[in-house]
């Protein structure tokens, strides 16, 4: 079990792996304590690589992360995010320093490796608090025969580093299956564009109940022509103003554009389907709809319930699998969410370059296809269904609407206005989808990746 003290100014953390103490590192300077933040980071790290964990999933169950103060979290989740992002590019880099390949048992001193390399290569940090950090690192996890290797690697890194990474391409982050897809969607040059952009660590979106204005000012963002603010991040989300009074919640300005796509909604009956955590179903009440909200996970249903709590929002939720489920009366209008490989959130979330697999697509397809024709059952003629997906596979996006209309003729499609989204005129592909791409609003900081397709039963 973790436990707490403070000697004096700073406290010193203290967990069952290794009887050391760990020092926070406030400075990032020399220490021969461990720093607190690196050993929680790499916790982080060997949940999504060990354990195949989502790193969202790790830092809400880590009782260290939790406990460390705001600065030593955000800089554990930004070592532990930085590593997933570069991977690809480390793991050239550090095969170019070693002898010979680590033994499969070494595993654990492979992503020390990495997030040294990750703190001196691409975070600036300086080199002998990153090597001196690792080598205790190393020697606390009983990995002791490693620590002079390490040593040596990371000495030559902090030396020969830049010479080293010159001409690692930044595609080798990402896995052939993914690459492939994006150059046969989108063609080479775009799908170059794609993955530098997924690799930019994002800045904070918000979407306000009301008065974006007011928020704007208070919040220190900028406005986006899509209607979001944007700042960047600083200090634990909480503790910006109108979070506790519920005036807003975090949201990427991609995934704020589908629920536009809607309409007006205000007294209108809308079911959200694959609702949580609620960040649309949220959008829909503030716009006025009467909101019925299908997930058919316990937990993630009632991390919606809190969230619409803290927004004081009020929806009607329903625990079902929305493919199976049927309303009473038809609503006015659907809005599926669908699973996917969640490949247009790469930048925001790293680990899905390391677990999401290619032979999940086969199964993904087909709930997205069984998901499209529940919420055409759903919905009343002359209501609208708007689907939509974090995605830059086509398979989950284009491919899965043209399927529809292949098949159900009581559907057709509405194309998208470019103004109904901001303006976005490269958002909305010839078919009249919406797909926006990560190098969209590059200027202000880019974007996820988006499909949004909406339809209206005729019949």
């Amino acid at each position: 079990m973790l436990g707490i003290r403070a000697p004096g100014k700073h406290p010193r953390l203290m967990f069952p792996v290794s009887p050391r103490r760990l020092a926070i590192d406030d400075s990032m300077a020399q220490s021969r304590d461990i720093s607190a933040a690196r050993s929680v980071a790499f916790d982080l790290l060997r949940g999504v690589t060990a354990k195949r964990r989502t790193l969202d999933r790790m830092m809400t169950a880590h009782s260290g992360f939790r406990l460390l103060p705001a600065r030593d979290r955000n800089f554990a989740r930004l070592i532990a995010a930085t590593t997933l992002r570069r991977t690809g590019q480390i793991d050239m880099v550090l095969d170019r320093c070693l002898a010979r390949p680590l033994p499969r048992s070494a595993a654990s001193v492979r992503d020390i490796l990495r997030m040294a390399a990750a703190e001196m290569l691409f975070l600036g940090i300086a080199a002998h608090a990153s090597v001196n950090s690792a080598v205790d690192l190393v020697r606390s996890r009983q990995l002791d025969r490693y620590s002079a290797l390490v040593n040596a690697v990371l000495r030559r890194i902090s030396r020969d580093g830049r010479s080293l990474l010159e001409g690692v391409p930044e595609a080798c982050n990402f896995p052939d299956w993914m690459l492939a897809g994006w150059r046969a969607a989108w063609g080479a040059e775009t799908a170059e564009r794609l993955l530098t952009a997924a690799l930019t660590p994002p800045p904070l979106d918000i979407t306000v109940k009301a008065d974006p204005s007011r928020w704007a000012r208070e919040l220190e963002a900028v406005r986006l022509p899509t209607g979001t603010l944007r700042r960047a991040h600083g200090g634990p989300i909480p503790d910006l103003p109108g979070y506790a009074d519920g005036a807003w919640w975090v949201q990427d300005a991609a995934a704020a554009l589908p629920v536009r796509l809607l309409g007006a909604v205000s007294g209108r009956s809308v079911a959200d389907l694959c609702a949580a955590p609620g960040g649309k179903t949220a959008q829909l009440i503030a716009a006025g709809a009467r909101v019925t909200a299908v997930d058919r996970s316990r937990s993630r249903l009632a991390r919606l319930r809190r969230n619409l709590a803290r927004l004081q929002l009020r929806a009607r939720p329903v625990q079902a699998d929305a493919t199976r489920w049927r309303p009473d009366r038809p609503f006015d209008g659907v809005l599926v969410d669908a699973p996917c490989l969640a490949t247009g959130t790469i930048r925001r979330h790293p680990d899905s370059l390391h677990l999401r697999r290619p032979d999940e697509l086969p199964g993904l397809v087909a709930v997205q296809d069984q998901l499209l024709s529940a919420a055409v059952d759903m919905v009343r003629p002359g209501g609208r269904l708007v689907y939509c997906t974090c995605s830059l596979q086509r398979e989950e996006g284009a491919e899965r609407i043209e399927a529809l209309l292949g098949r159900d003729h009581r559907i057709r499609r509405e194309p998208v206005n470019a103004a109904e989204i901001g303006g976005l005129e490269a958002a909305v592909t010839d078919a009249g989808d919406m797909q926006t791409l990560p190098f969209h609003l590059a200027e202000a900081g880019g974007m996820d990746g988006f499909f949004a397709a909406r339809l209206r039963r005729v019949s």
